[in-house]
């Protein structure tokens, strides 16, 4: 899978989970998005894109490594989650119930995406 063709995919589906929460926004009352949800939102992109980012260049360079690559991001991905929720969580009063639910919305599907994009590597790899 080309670079370029992740990276879109990425944007792409970034646009897609950003929807439902704007929605929410518009028509109905705020409290099911937590105040500070976009910090969480790009927080959480971002990340998703640095480790999306690692691994394709991995894959690119040295495919053996990929899967070690997918590892170490996301663990690294994990951590830096965890530290994110203390920080924020200490900074703002959120109700913990609706910022459970928020953070898991965002860091669920990215994760969802990134293991697609795993899958969808090693298939290619063993097509070979």
């Amino acid at each position: 899978m080309k670079l370029s063709h992740s990276l879109l995919s990425y944007f792409l589906f970034t646009v897609i989970i950003s929807v439902p929460p704007v929605i929410l926004q518009k028509i109905s009352d705020t409290s099911f998005v937590v105040p500070g949800f976009w910090t969480i939102f790009l927080f959480m992109s971002g990340l998703t894109l640095l480790v999306l980012t690692i691994m394709l260049v991995v894959n690119k360079k040295n495919p053996d490594y990929f899967a070690q690559a997918f590892l170490g991001g996301t663990t690294l991905k994990i951590l830096a989650a965890l530290a994110f929720i203390f920080i924020f969580r200490a900074k703002t009063h959120v109700d913990k119930a609706f910022f459970l639910a928020d953070f898991m919305y965002i860091y669920l599907l990215n994760t969802v995406f990134e293991v697609y994009i795993l899958l969808r590597n090693l298939r290619l790899k063993n097509l070979r």
